[in-house]
């Protein structure tokens, strides 16, 4: 291993190789920026955040949203393609319904944050 040296603090060669040795992949590191880029629109957050309460139409979700029906497919694609959210047919209607388990999981821990974060403000 090359033995490097910052100007101010000697680097701690063995820190160094145990994350190297773990980095996150990069065609990983790809998706996750898709994600993240996915969910960092607010209409998609509100879309997200109704779709943990139950499965919903494209009728469903603009009423809740007030916001057309266009608009409202245009964001569900956006998710779809991330695989954020999955899809189920009924006849003509198509209901919408998170992917799995890690999307509730994902939303309640960023909701916890922000509410610690609001919370420490606060005191």
């Amino acid at each position: 291993m090359i033995s490097y040296k910052c100007e101010t603090l000697c680097i701690h060669q063995d820190k160094v190789k145990e994350v190297q040795e773990n980095l996150i992949q990069s065609n990983d590191i790809e998706k996750v920026s898709k994600l993240f880029k996915a969910i960092s629109d607010p209409t998609r957050i509100k879309i997200l955040y109704a779709l943990q309460f139950n499965e919903l139409c494209v009728c469903d979700i603009s009423v809740i949203l007030n916001m057309s029906q266009s608009s409202i497919s245009h964001q569900l694609k956006t998710l779809k393609d991330v695989d954020l959210v999955r899809t189920r047919k009924n006849g003509k209607t198509r209901f919408y319904r998170l992917a799995d388990e890690h999307i509730h999981k994902l939303f309640a821990q960023v909701i916890d944050h922000v509410n610690e974060d609001n919370h420490e403000k606060d005191i």
